[in-house]
């Protein structure tokens, strides 16, 4: 062919090239768009209580008036407030002991519960993982029978033990069966599961015990598992209301997730400010471990 001719191919070519690229770059930028809105979309809710927190009463009522007081109209909102105030972060701070009362119960109610799962689901989960023996794949079995029910079907039988304890009106009655939940020995089982056997037989050739096994290998490799489990475990122990309502009588034990619908319609931004301020801790957890978090979920979302 001349030269001419292969100039004109060449230049076809490149065109092809610029028209893909384009076509590359408008892809990934709609892509981006999407999941900025979608990311918008999810953390509204929080946009929400910020805002409502920062508004007075009478500016909240009057965007929320046809929700909460049946006035007519639809309801509005702004993205800021008209006139923002710390009145309601001033009132829940220093108005409201029963606040901090059920907030400390909370954490307490947490803590006891993490504490007690990593000296009981942690080796559980270890043992259904690592040792054979007989009945092994059966208590599996019952394991994720267990942890499909509600809490509606063994709420009888956990009272009638509880108070046979007499724990009922305890925060132990709280605590002691959240500690034996089978969704964290589930959970952390599938991450120990995965562990070589070339590691833990090296470690046994080299004259470690199964302790020290389980302490210097089973804990690190499985350290996502374990921090996934619980995590969950620390969100759901924040948002019970059911056990709360039903094995505690007195409101002075009562945790935070009990707090806010006993806040009167009137007091819209302090419920606002409130729901704001329960959300501190989850926060605070998930930034200091969202690696392990992300790498856990990643994890267990790949296995079969």
């Amino acid at each position: 062919m001349d030269k001419d001719g292969k100039y004109e191919i060449t230049n076809t070519g490149k065109k092809c090239t610029y028209n893909g690229r384009a076509g590359k770059c408008f892809g990934k930028a709609m892509t981006e768009l999407c999941l900025a809105a979608a990311a918008l979309f999810m953390v509204s809710p929080v946009l929400f209580l910020v805002t409502g927190s920062l508004m007075g009463d009478g500016e909240a009522k009057a965007y929320l008036g046809p929700v909460l007081f049946d006035a007519e109209g639809f309801a509005t909102w702004r993205l800021l407030p008209r006139y923002p105030t710390l009145r309601n972060v001033v009132g829940l701070l220093l108005d409201s002991p029963e606040f901090f009362t059920m907030f400390w119960n909370t954490m307490k109610l947490s803590t006891a519960t993490i504490v007690g799962q990593l000296v009981f689901a942690v080796p559980g989960a270890w043992g259904l993982a690592r040792y054979e023996f007989p009945g092994r794949k059966l208590i599996y079995k019952l394991y994720v029978i267990l942890m499909l029910l509600p809490f509606q079907v063994v709420m009888l039988p956990e009272y009638l033990v509880l108070d046979r304890l007499g724990l009922i009106d305890t925060l132990a009655a709280i605590v002691l069966p959240a500690v034996f939940s089978t969704f964290s020995v589930f959970l952390m089982y599938r991450f120990f599961t995965e562990i070589p056997e070339e590691i833990i037989c090296a470690a046994r050739v080299d004259g470690a015990g199964e302790l020290q096994i389980c302490v210097w290998i089973g804990l690190p490799l499985g350290a996502s598992g374990i921090f996934s489990a619980l995590f969950l475990q620390f969100l759901e122990c924040c948002s019970m209301i059911e056990q709360p309502v039903a094995f505690l009588k007195e409101k002075t034990a009562w945790p935070l997730a009990l707090y806010l619908p006993e806040i009167d319609a009137s007091q819209v931004g302090l419920a606002f400010t409130a729901s704001l301020a329960a959300l501190l801790a989850p926060l605070l957890l998930f930034w200091m471990g969202k690696d392990y978090l992300e790498a856990g979920i990643t994890a267990a979302a790949l296995k079969e």
